[in-house]
């Protein structure tokens, strides 16, 4: 019998990092600048041994010409983007900007964490191409 589950992209992964997230949420609480949120995921990212870039740049091609520039959050183990907000609500904007970001690099998940004022939100966005 298949669950719905065993289809999701990166599972252990995936929650490994909602787990972190939610730690640093447990710890922090609502409220501050998204920069210290950043911090601290950075810091319990290497904590956990978990290889990780901050701050990726990554180009817009268009016709082998590069027309603009994308810069996301956090690249985790090289196959997940991570984008962290704060605030209380997940916008199109934000899952747009993200897809934007996958198809840049050719990945295929990426996480938006957002904290808001009552914890962690997070909205997974697939890039199926």
């Amino acid at each position: 019998m298949e669950t719905k589950n065993q289809n999701i992209i990166y599972k252990d992964l995936t929650y490994k990092i909602i787990g972190i997230c939610y730690d640093i949420f447990y710890e922090l609480g609502p409220g501050h600048k998204e920069l210290y949120y950043k911090n601290a995921l950075a810091l319990a990212l290497g904590k956990e041994k978990m290889k990780y870039q901050r701050e990726i740049y990554a180009p817009l091609i268009y016709k082998n010409h590069k027309v603009g520039k994308y810069f996301f959050d956090f690249l985790v183990e090289n196959k997940i983007v991570l984008e962290i907000k704060r605030g209380d609500r997940i916008s199109q904007r934000d899952i747009k900007q993200l897809y934007g970001y996958l198809k840049s690099k050719n990945l295929k998940l990426g996480l938006i964490i957002r904290f808001t004022s009552k914890g962690v939100v997070v909205k997974r966005v697939v890039n199926l191409k």
